[in-house]
């Protein structure tokens, strides 16, 4: 298998030093609009010897067919961040190369009740152009990192293994991060995070399907295993709410992330400051995204892993019946940093990113992952991807919950914040 990894940025890396230790595929190639960043990336690794760095821009569809054409990519695996999808995803298309992703094209909102009314959902064009990926016969695996992808996995084995019927099936991450000497730093893309955070939220139900609700709605305390301990939880805007829905039998899907209340009110502050906004505005001579300068003048997750301390946990619960009875479980991944530091050099949220990708591109290798079309890992056997998670030595968790077990998630009573539109100014 040759692989082309696009971005070569803190995820994009980690790919790479996972994929060194493996012996599934023939050529590596990370490339990036800076070639030298994907140079210094591969200078990194103890074996370069089937690695190559490239230079394309992300954003510039027929450079990227013309680069998978001449590495003779089987798949190329986007590692940038979402804005990015559409060329990529379209140049593998015309280049009859396979395709992974780790997040979705992005979402638009209703223009007028965003928070009543459902706009153009994550990823709706790539699940769109299902039937033609089949025609030709590629795989589009969309949604491919640890949320989504280690979580669909997830849910996945839980309807396959573990419950008769499923009443709902919801995401969870937590994490007890924290990073000397700043009071405010993202352990992940800003930008990414600001998208989803402050996009209304989306449920599906299946009486009711899709629909949205306030920002950081619903909130609940979930006790995270591993030490990380109680968190309060919201809802959030995330792929797995449009996924697992295709291809497992459940009565309700959510996302909730443990933000916290002070980043929550930095993201609020930043909405009222317009710093959110993607529209560019002119400064000077020059035109900026206002949001584009946060994530410019903001530390970089991937340099941060040095300073970072504690655990993050990706997981998903589930709750239904098994053999007649109630049954309520917690699937779960933990990271540590100071492991993946040591092990990786990666901080620990980017190389839980990085290592779900690697692993389905040796199953997909291997053969024990095949299908064609626009899919989740919803859609595959869920057994080859934990057991092949395990022999990269990362291994998974469950907890059985309820009364007289781990605790059950607990809803707070309280509506959650205001949601986060208010502001102060108006871009044009």
């Amino acid at each position: 298998m040759n692989i082309l990894v696009i971005g070569a940025g803190g995820v994009g890396a980690s790919m790479a030093s996972i994929a060194e230790t493996r012996s599934f595929f023939t050529q590596f190639v990370l490339a990036d609009i800076s070639l030298s960043r994907a140079e210094e990336a591969i200078a990194l690794l103890d074996d370069r010897s089937k690695f190559v760095a490239e230079q394309v821009d992300a954003r510039d569809m027929g450079a990227i067919k013309a680069l998978i054409q001449k590495v003779k990519a089987d798949v190329v695996v986007n590692a940038c961040d979402p804005r990015m999808n559409e060329p990529i995803f379209n140049a593998a298309f015309e280049a009859h190369c396979n395709y992974i992703d780790m997040a979705m094209n992005l979402s638009e909102p209703h223009a007028s009740n965003p928070y009543e009314e459902v706009g153009s959902p994550l990823g709706a064009d790539q699940l769109a152009a299902d039937q033609a990926w089949r025609d030709r016969g590629l795989l589009a695996l969309v949604g491919m990192g640890v949320e989504p992808g280690l979580s669909d996995v997830f849910a996945r084995y839980a309807a396959d293994n573990l419950f008769d019927t499923i009443d709902e099936i919801g995401v969870r991450d937590g994490s007890n991060l924290s990073i000397d000497g700043l009071d405010f730093a993202p352990t992940f893309s800003i930008w990414t995070t600001i998208e989803e955070c402050l996009n209304p939220p989306i449920v599906w139900e299946k009486n009711r399907g899709l629909y949205t609700t306030d920002c950081f709605s619903e909130p609940e305390v979930f006790h995270f295993p591993a030490g990380i301990g109680p968190y309060e939880c919201v809802n959030v805007e995330h792929e797995e709410v449009l996924l697992i829905p295709r291809e497992i039998d459940c009565n309700r899907v959510t996302f909730k992330y443990s933000l916290g209340a002070e980043f929550i009110d930095w993201l609020k502050t930043f909405a009222y400051l317009g710093l959110d906004s993607t529209e560019h505005v002119r400064v000077g001579d020059v035109s900026v995204s206002p949001r584009d300068v946060l994530a410019a003048v903001l530390p970089n997750p991937a340099k941060l892993g040095h300073l970072m301390h504690g655990k993050t946990c990706a997981g998903t619960w589930v709750r239904g019946t098994y053999d007649g009875k109630p049954r309520e479980v917690y699937l779960y991944h933990v990271a540590d940093n100071e492991t993946t530091m040591r092990d990786w050099g990666s901080q620990a949220v980017l190389w839980q990113t990085a290592i779900c990708p690697v692993v389905a591109l040796e199953l997909l290798a291997n053969g024990s992952w095949k299908s064609t079309g626009v899919r989740g890992a919803e859609a595959f056997n869920a057994d080859p991807f934990l057991n092949l998670l395990g022999d990269y030595g990362a291994h998974h968790g469950m907890v059985e919950m309820g009364p007289g077990l781990w605790p059950s998630p607990k809803p707070t009573g309280q509506p959650g914040w205001d949601r986060p539109v208010k502001r102060a100014i108006r871009l044009n």
